[in-house]
């Protein structure tokens, strides 16, 4: 599959190569811009569009797809209508959730508009309206610097150019970091802050099969959720409001009638989360050999921390439901990412290619990347730690709202919003302060407790090399001495009220010094320790900044030499994957159909959670009325297929596009053998899971009936 070598900065620097260049049988995540560039073999695969017509990400029909929460969704009306998947929006659905008033099971269909339910007051869907080269503003001061200057100059260009670029206040701005350190590109996006519950499946139908089932094939979950964005009168983006009206997005995609068969085009884009492909073979081996593994053993105590303190109480495991399942989908990954990266032999592969590249690259390029593999050994060092600092953090309600606290006074006290740290600037205080009115809903004391005490309690068994004083100033050196801490503190705290917290935010946010808490004072502590981490780690994260550009102009030459592309590992940006639907041969003698049919809903029912399939949906297949929206060679109904779709964390909720552009399905999963991929792309078995939209069509259709919905998405309503 002839095509041209995209345009880099590495070209620029003086990469005249004239190889022919192929893109990898169905690999990769391609920048929009690099599609016209690959227009040839997305034609010989299928694609009967203008391969030029997808280049523009503000143009129709990629401006229709949007970064839904942590996943991307993608808009089916012109009245703001946005479809994701279930998981994509649990938050959402457990955020209006009680234990009175369970739709997390029940599901929910809000009876008009004046019923859709108001999002976390956190949740965001960032709508791309400009997306431009900005390589040479970010550089031009680090040039000459190393190490933590070098930091310091790309942070400083990068914040100066987010700052110009939000002077209207009608965008959120940011800078994306491609081919690491090799180019930047400027972001601008509507930040839609006012976000609506509309239909959301019950659980036994969305999340079919829970952990059982997932990164499994076959698959028979109806993981959709509809959401409708709100905007101003004045078509602005705003708050929640009653007076608010449905946001006209730039484009919406036509859902097909029609399904897809085996060997078909199929065609997704999404804001795919991170890839690590093109990192270094000691970043493999690390991968493997230690990271993978404490990965797994940190979420199995959280989980079971989480699943304890809930054990006799409904309320915890409301509060905790959308976080336990977090864990465990993390958890999850993490082992498959292990067994799949030795499954694929990935880690000799990487080194055999990598010894092969640095022997073909020569000058100052060699002695740059020499001296990256060392940057990157120290970073190793400090990995343990690190990751449980960051999970301290995110894996708490009420102490992450403190450290958000202690960390916004300290930014706030400097002298201007551009000497501040990204994240606590005047532009992040309405996140910071939908995190700080939320937790009390996502909160209980017993279960932080739990949880703490398995992140401080592993901390505490690290090596003194990985120690923090102030860290173990807070909590001491012994299981004793940090269930002293956390009783004392979780006692005598007064932030689990929403407004003992607010009223905080009001002086942090103004630098002025917060009102006395032994939360607070706990927090104080662990920032410090915190800062100290984070110094040492910018200091690293300069010189990769600065040397690993040179590492990447020798994947270019050695890739080039191989005739194969070369895309940018995914970075939260979008981007655009082609393929077929493929069924899966994962092992000797096993092999599987692309295509789920209801059929397997019943074989798989039990009653019992997971496999508790709804009574209504249980009678719909009983029926067999699939009038419309059945598969005519299966002569029932479909529920999920495969393709070999190029997906990772962050694809959730991707559309799934025919030849022709139109929706026919969703990504929501990937299998067990491929969830490795966000490492090493195997082809023999990397597939991607998507919800089938004639599922979703009969289920609004004849289950949980939405007739307004269909009319609405131009689909039949029966």
């Amino acid at each position: 599959m002839p095509l041209r070598r995209p345009a880099t900065a590495a070209l620029v620097a003086g990469l005249a190569l004239s190889a022919t260049v192929t893109a990898h049988a169905d690999e990769g995540m391609w920048m929009p811009s690099q599609l016209p560039d690959i227009a040839k073999p997305m034609r010989e695969a299928g694609f009967r569009g203008r391969a030029d017509a997808l280049a523009d990400v503000t143009a129709p029909p990629l401006s229709a797809v949007v970064k839904v929460g942590g996943g991307t969704g993608a808009f089916v009306s012109d009245e703001g209508l946005l479809l994701t998947n279930h998981h994509v929006a649990y938050g959402v659905i457990q955020y209006n959730s009680s234990a009175a008033q369970n739709i997390i099971d029940g599901g929910f269909i809000a009876d008009g508009r004046a019923d859709e339910r108001p999002s976390n007051p956190d949740f965001r869907v960032l709508v791309t309206v400009g997306f431009d080269k900005v390589t040479d503003e970010v550089l031009a001061e680090a040039r000459g610097k190393t190490g933590r200057a070098y930091f310091d100059a790309v942070d400083a260009a990068g914040k100066r150019i987010v700052a110009e670029c939000e002077q209207s206040g009608e965008v959120r701005c940011s800078v994306a970091n491609m081919y690491y350190g090799t180019d930047f590109y400027r972001i601008r996006q509507l930040e839609l802050r006012d976000v609506r519950l509309v239909y959301a499946p019950p659980r036994a139908i969305g999340n079919y099969g829970d952990e059982i089932d997932n990164f499994m094939w076959p698959r028979h979950t109806g993981d959709f959720t509809l959401l409708r964005a709100y905007v101003g009168r004045d078509g602005k983006p705003a708050d929640y409001s009653a007076d608010n009206v449905p946001y006209a997005p730039p484009a919406h995609l036509q859902i097909a009638r029609g399904g897809l068969h085996a060997g078909d085009y199929a065609m997704l884009a999404g804001y795919p989360g991170t890839t690590f492909r093109h990192r270094t073979a000691a970043e493999f081996d690390a991968q493997v050999a230690r990271v993978l593994p404490q990965r797994v053993a940190v979420f199995d105590a959280l989980i079971d921390a989480v699943e304890t303190a809930g054990q006799d109480d409904a309320d915890i495991r409301t509060r905790y439901a959308s976080q336990l399942q977090s864990l465990k989908n993390n958890r999850k990954r993490a082992a498959g990412e292990l067994e799949g990266l030795l499954r694929s032999d990935a880690v000799r592969l990487r080194g055999e290619d990598e010894t092969a590249m640095l022997a073909a690259t020569t000058g100052e390029d060699a002695t740059d990347i020499a001296a990256l593999q060392a940057i990157i050994g120290q970073a190793d060092d400090a990995a343990a730690r690190d990751q449980l600092l960051t999970l301290v953090a995110s894996q708490t309600q009420l102490l992450r709202s403190a450290l958000l606290l202690e960390r916004l006074r300290i930014e706030s006290a400097k002298p201007d919003d551009a000497a501040r740290e990204s994240g606590y600037q005047q532009r992040d205080h309405a996140l910071i302060e939908g995190v700080l009115r939320q937790a009390q809903r996502r909160y209980a004391p017993s279960a932080e407790k739990a949880l703490l005490s398995v992140l401080v309690g592993r901390y505490q068994q690290l090596p003194d090399a990985q120690r923090l004083p102030a860290f173990d100033a807070a909590f001491g050196r012994t299981p004793e001495s940090l269930k002293m801490a956390l009783d004392m503190v979780y006692a005598r705290t007064a932030l689990g009220e929403e407004t003992e917290r607010l009223s905080r935010f009001s002086d942090a946010r103004a630098g002025r010094p917060l009102a006395d808490d032994p939360l607070l004072a706990l927090a104080a502590q662990l920032v410090a320790a915190q800062l100290e981490a984070e110094d040492a780690r910018k200091t690293r994260e300069g010189e990769q900044l600065r040397l690993r550009p040179a590492y990447m102009r020798a994947l270019f030459a050695w890739r080039a030499q191989q005739g194969r592309a070369v895309y940018p590992d995914a970075n939260g940006t979008l981007r655009v994957s082609y393929g077929r639907v493929e069924a899966l041969a994962p092992r000797d003698a096993v092999a599987f159909s692309p295509v789920t049919t209801v059929a397997g809903i019943v074989e798989k029912h039990t009653g019992q959670v997971p496999f508790d399939a709804p009574q209504p949906l249980l009678d719909a297949i009983a029926k067999g009325d699939f009038e419309g929206t059945a598969e005519a060679s299966l002569g029932t109904q479909p529920v999920n297929f495969l393709t070999n779709l190029d997906t990772t964390g962050g694809n959730s909720g991707s559309p799934v596009l025919n030849a022709r552009g139109e929706l026919v399905g969703l990504n929501f999963d990937s299998n067990w053998e491929s969830v490795s991929a966000s490492w090493w792309f195997d082809p023999r078995y990397k597939r991607a899971i998507h919800v089938d939209m004639r599922y979703m069509r009969w289920l609004m259709a004849k289950v949980y009936p939405a007739p307004a919905l269909l009319e609405e998405m131009g689909l039949p309503t029966r």
